[in-house]
């Protein structure tokens, strides 16, 4: 039975390969793109989703969303990793395709209110689209069956000590989320950073030499390149696909119950993701926190997605 998705997104690299894993799988029924402001300004991240939905040839529409945090004046974006686009790599042919015209936060407030199907959110940049429907319309969160995010981290960030980007970009907007009272499963950066993408894992993706085979060939080719320059890795993590391959294969990841909370009252730990790993607090845990990955079975899950684009090589640009 195919999962019924809403990605909210902010592309983005691994973003990106998240777009792609989701847009063919037989698995997956991909309603709509949401953009939110993350990687980089709005304007870039909506352009880079249309144009890997172009790409592609995925037809689902795409919402532009909200340009900044909910409450902070600072936008943070993560130009050092993804460039000056967003989605420095791959070259695009002219843009055709066009962003729908209604926000994205309208778009997810009136779709939940008027569906009558349950409906996961798969949320891998800021959760502000998110939050801010939550916020002008909390009915909503009953036709929400799971809300899947990429963010947070029991441990270190990678943004500041504390914080990763995800939560860090808008916290406030992460508490609204996490405390909404929809079953939630955070997929941070203890699980992500296992799935390095080594040169071999490109090579091998590469090998299928279709459309999607060669675009994850480019993306990676440039993000691996930062991620050596800022973090000395050879590989980058692949962190925002992982929230899809568990969709697809929910083995992939081991889930652990805890109550966990967002620190949004500013200072050196603004945006941590506080998981009450040990049961301290006693109370009822609110999120299934990922606490470990099978790597493999996880490139195999990408693998399987790319091969969903062998028929689409027609469409290649």
């Amino acid at each position: 039975m195919k999962r019924k998705i809403i990605l909210d997104c902010d592309p983005g690299h691994d973003d990106a390969i998240a777009i792609m894993l989701a847009g063919k799988h037989p698995l997956i029924e991909l309603e709509a793109i949401t953009v939110v402001a993350g990687n980089q300004t709005l304007e870039k991240t909506v352009k880079n989703a249309l144009n890997v939905c172009q790409h592609l040839d995925i037809k689902v529409p795409v919402y532009a969303g909200c340009e900044g945090p909910m409450v902070r004046d600072k936008q943070v974006i993560a130009d050092d990793i993804h460039g000056e686009t967003g989605l420095d790599g791959p070259v695009f042919k002219p843009l055709i395709k066009k962003k729908s015209d209604q926000h994205a936060v309208n778009f997810l407030v009136n779709y939940l209110s008027e569906t009558k199907d349950k409906v996961t959110l798969v949320v891998t940049g800021p959760m502000t689209n998110i939050a801010m429907a939550l916020r002008m319309k909390p009915s909503i969160k009953e036709q929400i069956e799971e809300i899947v995010i990429m963010g947070g981290s029991i441990r270190h960030g990678n943004v500041t000590p504390a914080a990763e980007f995800n939560i860090l970009a808008d916290a406030e907007a992460a508490h609204v989320v996490f405390t909404a009272g929809r079953p939630l499963v955070m997929v941070g950066l203890d699980v992500t950073r296992e799935v390095l993408c080594y040169p071999e894992i490109i090579t091998r993706m590469a090998a299928h030499e279709n459309v999607a085979a060669r675009l994850f060939s480019d993306l990676m080719t440039f993000f691996n390149k930062t991620q050596k320059d800022v973090f000395g890795w050879e590989g980058g993590p692949l962190h925002d696909p992982v929230t899809i391959a568990y969709l697809i294969k929910p083995e992939v990841l081991t889930l652990t119950p805890m109550v966990t909370t967002i620190d949004y009252r500013g200072g050196e730990s603004y945006g941590r993701t506080n998981c009450d790993y040990f049961g301290f607090s006693k109370e009822k845990p609110n999120v299934q926190v990922a606490t470990a990955i099978d790597v493999d079975a996880f490139w195999k899950v990408v693998e399987e997605g790319i091969k969903c684009y062998d028929d689409t090589e027609r469409n290649a640009l």
